[in-house]
């Protein structure tokens, strides 16, 4: 299959080199720089290229601010058979523009990023393909997504956005309040080393990409339950309640059981 990649980051250099022994692929970024690693790949640099190429496959890894953006800018340079794919986090908008565009099309969402997962072991890591999309993109990407031993599951766009405000939203809300208010320690514990690690590691990422999944409609429900329990955990504190503290500290250890 002819597959093109918009954009040479890390998830576009990712899939390049997963994809490109047994597939024809090409990458397309402004930034040539960003390209001077892909291994066995077409570079292009300019949209017009695409035409020549004539993609079967578009993988858009382009960051989410401007997912859409590169969608409408390599569009009329597409066969009109072509597949549209994008792995963005939060699918806000995207829905709608696959509607208008007429294209066939296949979303998901590889739930790991470089910064965390280990890209030669993903067999703990999952992803998400969404059930609107077209029958021959979802068996490429179901394939595809097998083959890296990737835990595979469909949802709804709208169940997906629900999924990610609770499995993004809140760890990176819990996180960033961490990182806000931790001071430097001269002989920092295990957990507090663990914890900063973790808040580097996110810290590194694309703070679109940060914003727009806290910006998901549905993740202030999900950050109003911290508060909540942050309220009832301060009161149990404050008044040195034993029982209360271990009846808290029961319900947790049920939740990640």
């Amino acid at each position: 299959m002819k597959i093109l990649i918009l954009g040479a980051g890390k998830m576009g250099s990712f899939f390049a080199d997963v994809l490109s022994f047994d597939h024809e692929v090409a990458v397309l970024d402004t930034e040539p720089k960003k390209m001077r690693f892909i291994y066995n790949t077409q570079r292009m640099t300019n949209p017009a290229e695409v035409k020549e190429f004539a993609p079967e496959l578009v993988i858009n890894a382009a960051t989410l601010k401007y997912t859409i953006a590169a969608f409408k800018n390599v569009l009329e340079y597409l066969p009109s058979t072509c597949i549209l794919s994008d792995i963005a986090s939060v699918k806000t908008g995207l829905e709608e523009f696959y509607k208008d565009c007429k294209q066939p099309f296949v979303s998901t969402h590889p739930m790991f990023g470089p910064t965390f997962a280990s890209l030669s072991d993903l067999s703990t890591q999952s992803a998400i393909i969404i059930s609107e999309s077209s029958h021959m993109g979802k068996v490429f990407f179901r394939d595809l997504y097998n083959g890296l031993k990737l835990n595979v599951f469909e949802y709804s766009f709208r169940e997906h956005d629900e999924t990610i405000a609770y499995s993004l939203s809140i760890p990176f809300a819990s996180t960033l309040v961490f990182a806000s208010v931790m001071k430097h320690q001269d002989a920092p514990g295990t957990t507090f080393k663990r914890h900063m690690n973790i808040a580097q590691g996110l810290l590194s990422e694309d703070d679109f990409l940060l914003t727009e999944i806290l910006f998901n409609p549905y993740t202030t429900q999900q950050v109003e339950q911290i508060r909540k329990k942050l309220k009832e955990l301060i009161e149990i504190i404050d008044k040195k309640d034993s029982e209360s503290m271990k009846s808290f500290l029961t319900d947790v250890r049920k939740n990640i059981e």
